[in-house]
């Protein structure tokens, strides 16, 4: 991993402690609510083992996990498409690629995951290889029923915080029961992180 990307994970991965440990007075709107180190690096494995070229990202924040994915698919002159809604986290994430040399492979749709995800439907037909999930959980189940058509066969979705924090856990048993009813799927839950719901499309 080179330089610059490594310094400003790192600077995220401290900014991200202090947060979650509440010795920094951040506004519940602008937290980082990243994942976790563990799991930016399963994400950077899948992404090598698959040589993915076209991410998706639903839920960017200020784009830690977003960084982690990029640095897996330079090499492959790969593209990420993200989607946030928050301003002021995009203009953080914004500055975040810059410093880590990542801006060119990254593209921010601004709005909410819904409408995104619409007309992106319009557009993409099977095409992305990785899509990670990392929105708000109440619609995580409609998120993956959007995704799944434009994910290419072989193609994998990543869903975080399937078992932490405890106040999501109803929404991700709904989701991870509703996902099993596709047949053309194969998932599992894995306890990495925050857990990771680890998707398969056959």
């Amino acid at each position: 991993m080179n330089s610059d990307i490594s310094r400003v994970l790192e600077r995220l991965e401290s900014q991200s402690q202090l947060e979650k440990a509440r010795k920094v007075d951040v506004p519940p709107e602008d937290r980082m609510l990243a994942i976790t180190k563990e799991t930016g690096e399963l994400l950077n494995m899948i992404l090598r083992l698959k040589n993915a070229k076209n991410v998706l990202e639903i839920g960017m924040s200020t784009g830690y996990s977003t960084i982690w994915c990029a640095e897996a698919i330079l090499e492959e002159q790969g593209q990420i498409i993200t989607i946030e809604q928050n301003p002021s986290k995009i203009t953080r994430a914004e500055k975040n690629f810059e410093d880590a040399k990542v801006a060119n492979n990254i593209t921010i749709k601004q709005g909410t995951a819904r409408d995104i995800l619409s007309k992106l439907n319009q557009e993409y037909n099977e095409f992305f290889d990785f899509v990670l999930i990392d929105a708000d959980k109440e619609n995580v189940i409609e998120y993956f029923d959007s995704v799944l058509p434009m994910v290419s066969a072989g193609g994998v979705i990543i869903t975080d915080n399937m078992l932490y924090p405890e106040k999501y856990k109803e929404h991700m048993a709904k989701y991870a029961k509703h996902i099993k009813k596709y047949q053309n799927v194969r998932t599992i839950t894995s306890p990495i992180g925050n857990g990771e719901e680890i998707t398969i499309k056959l």
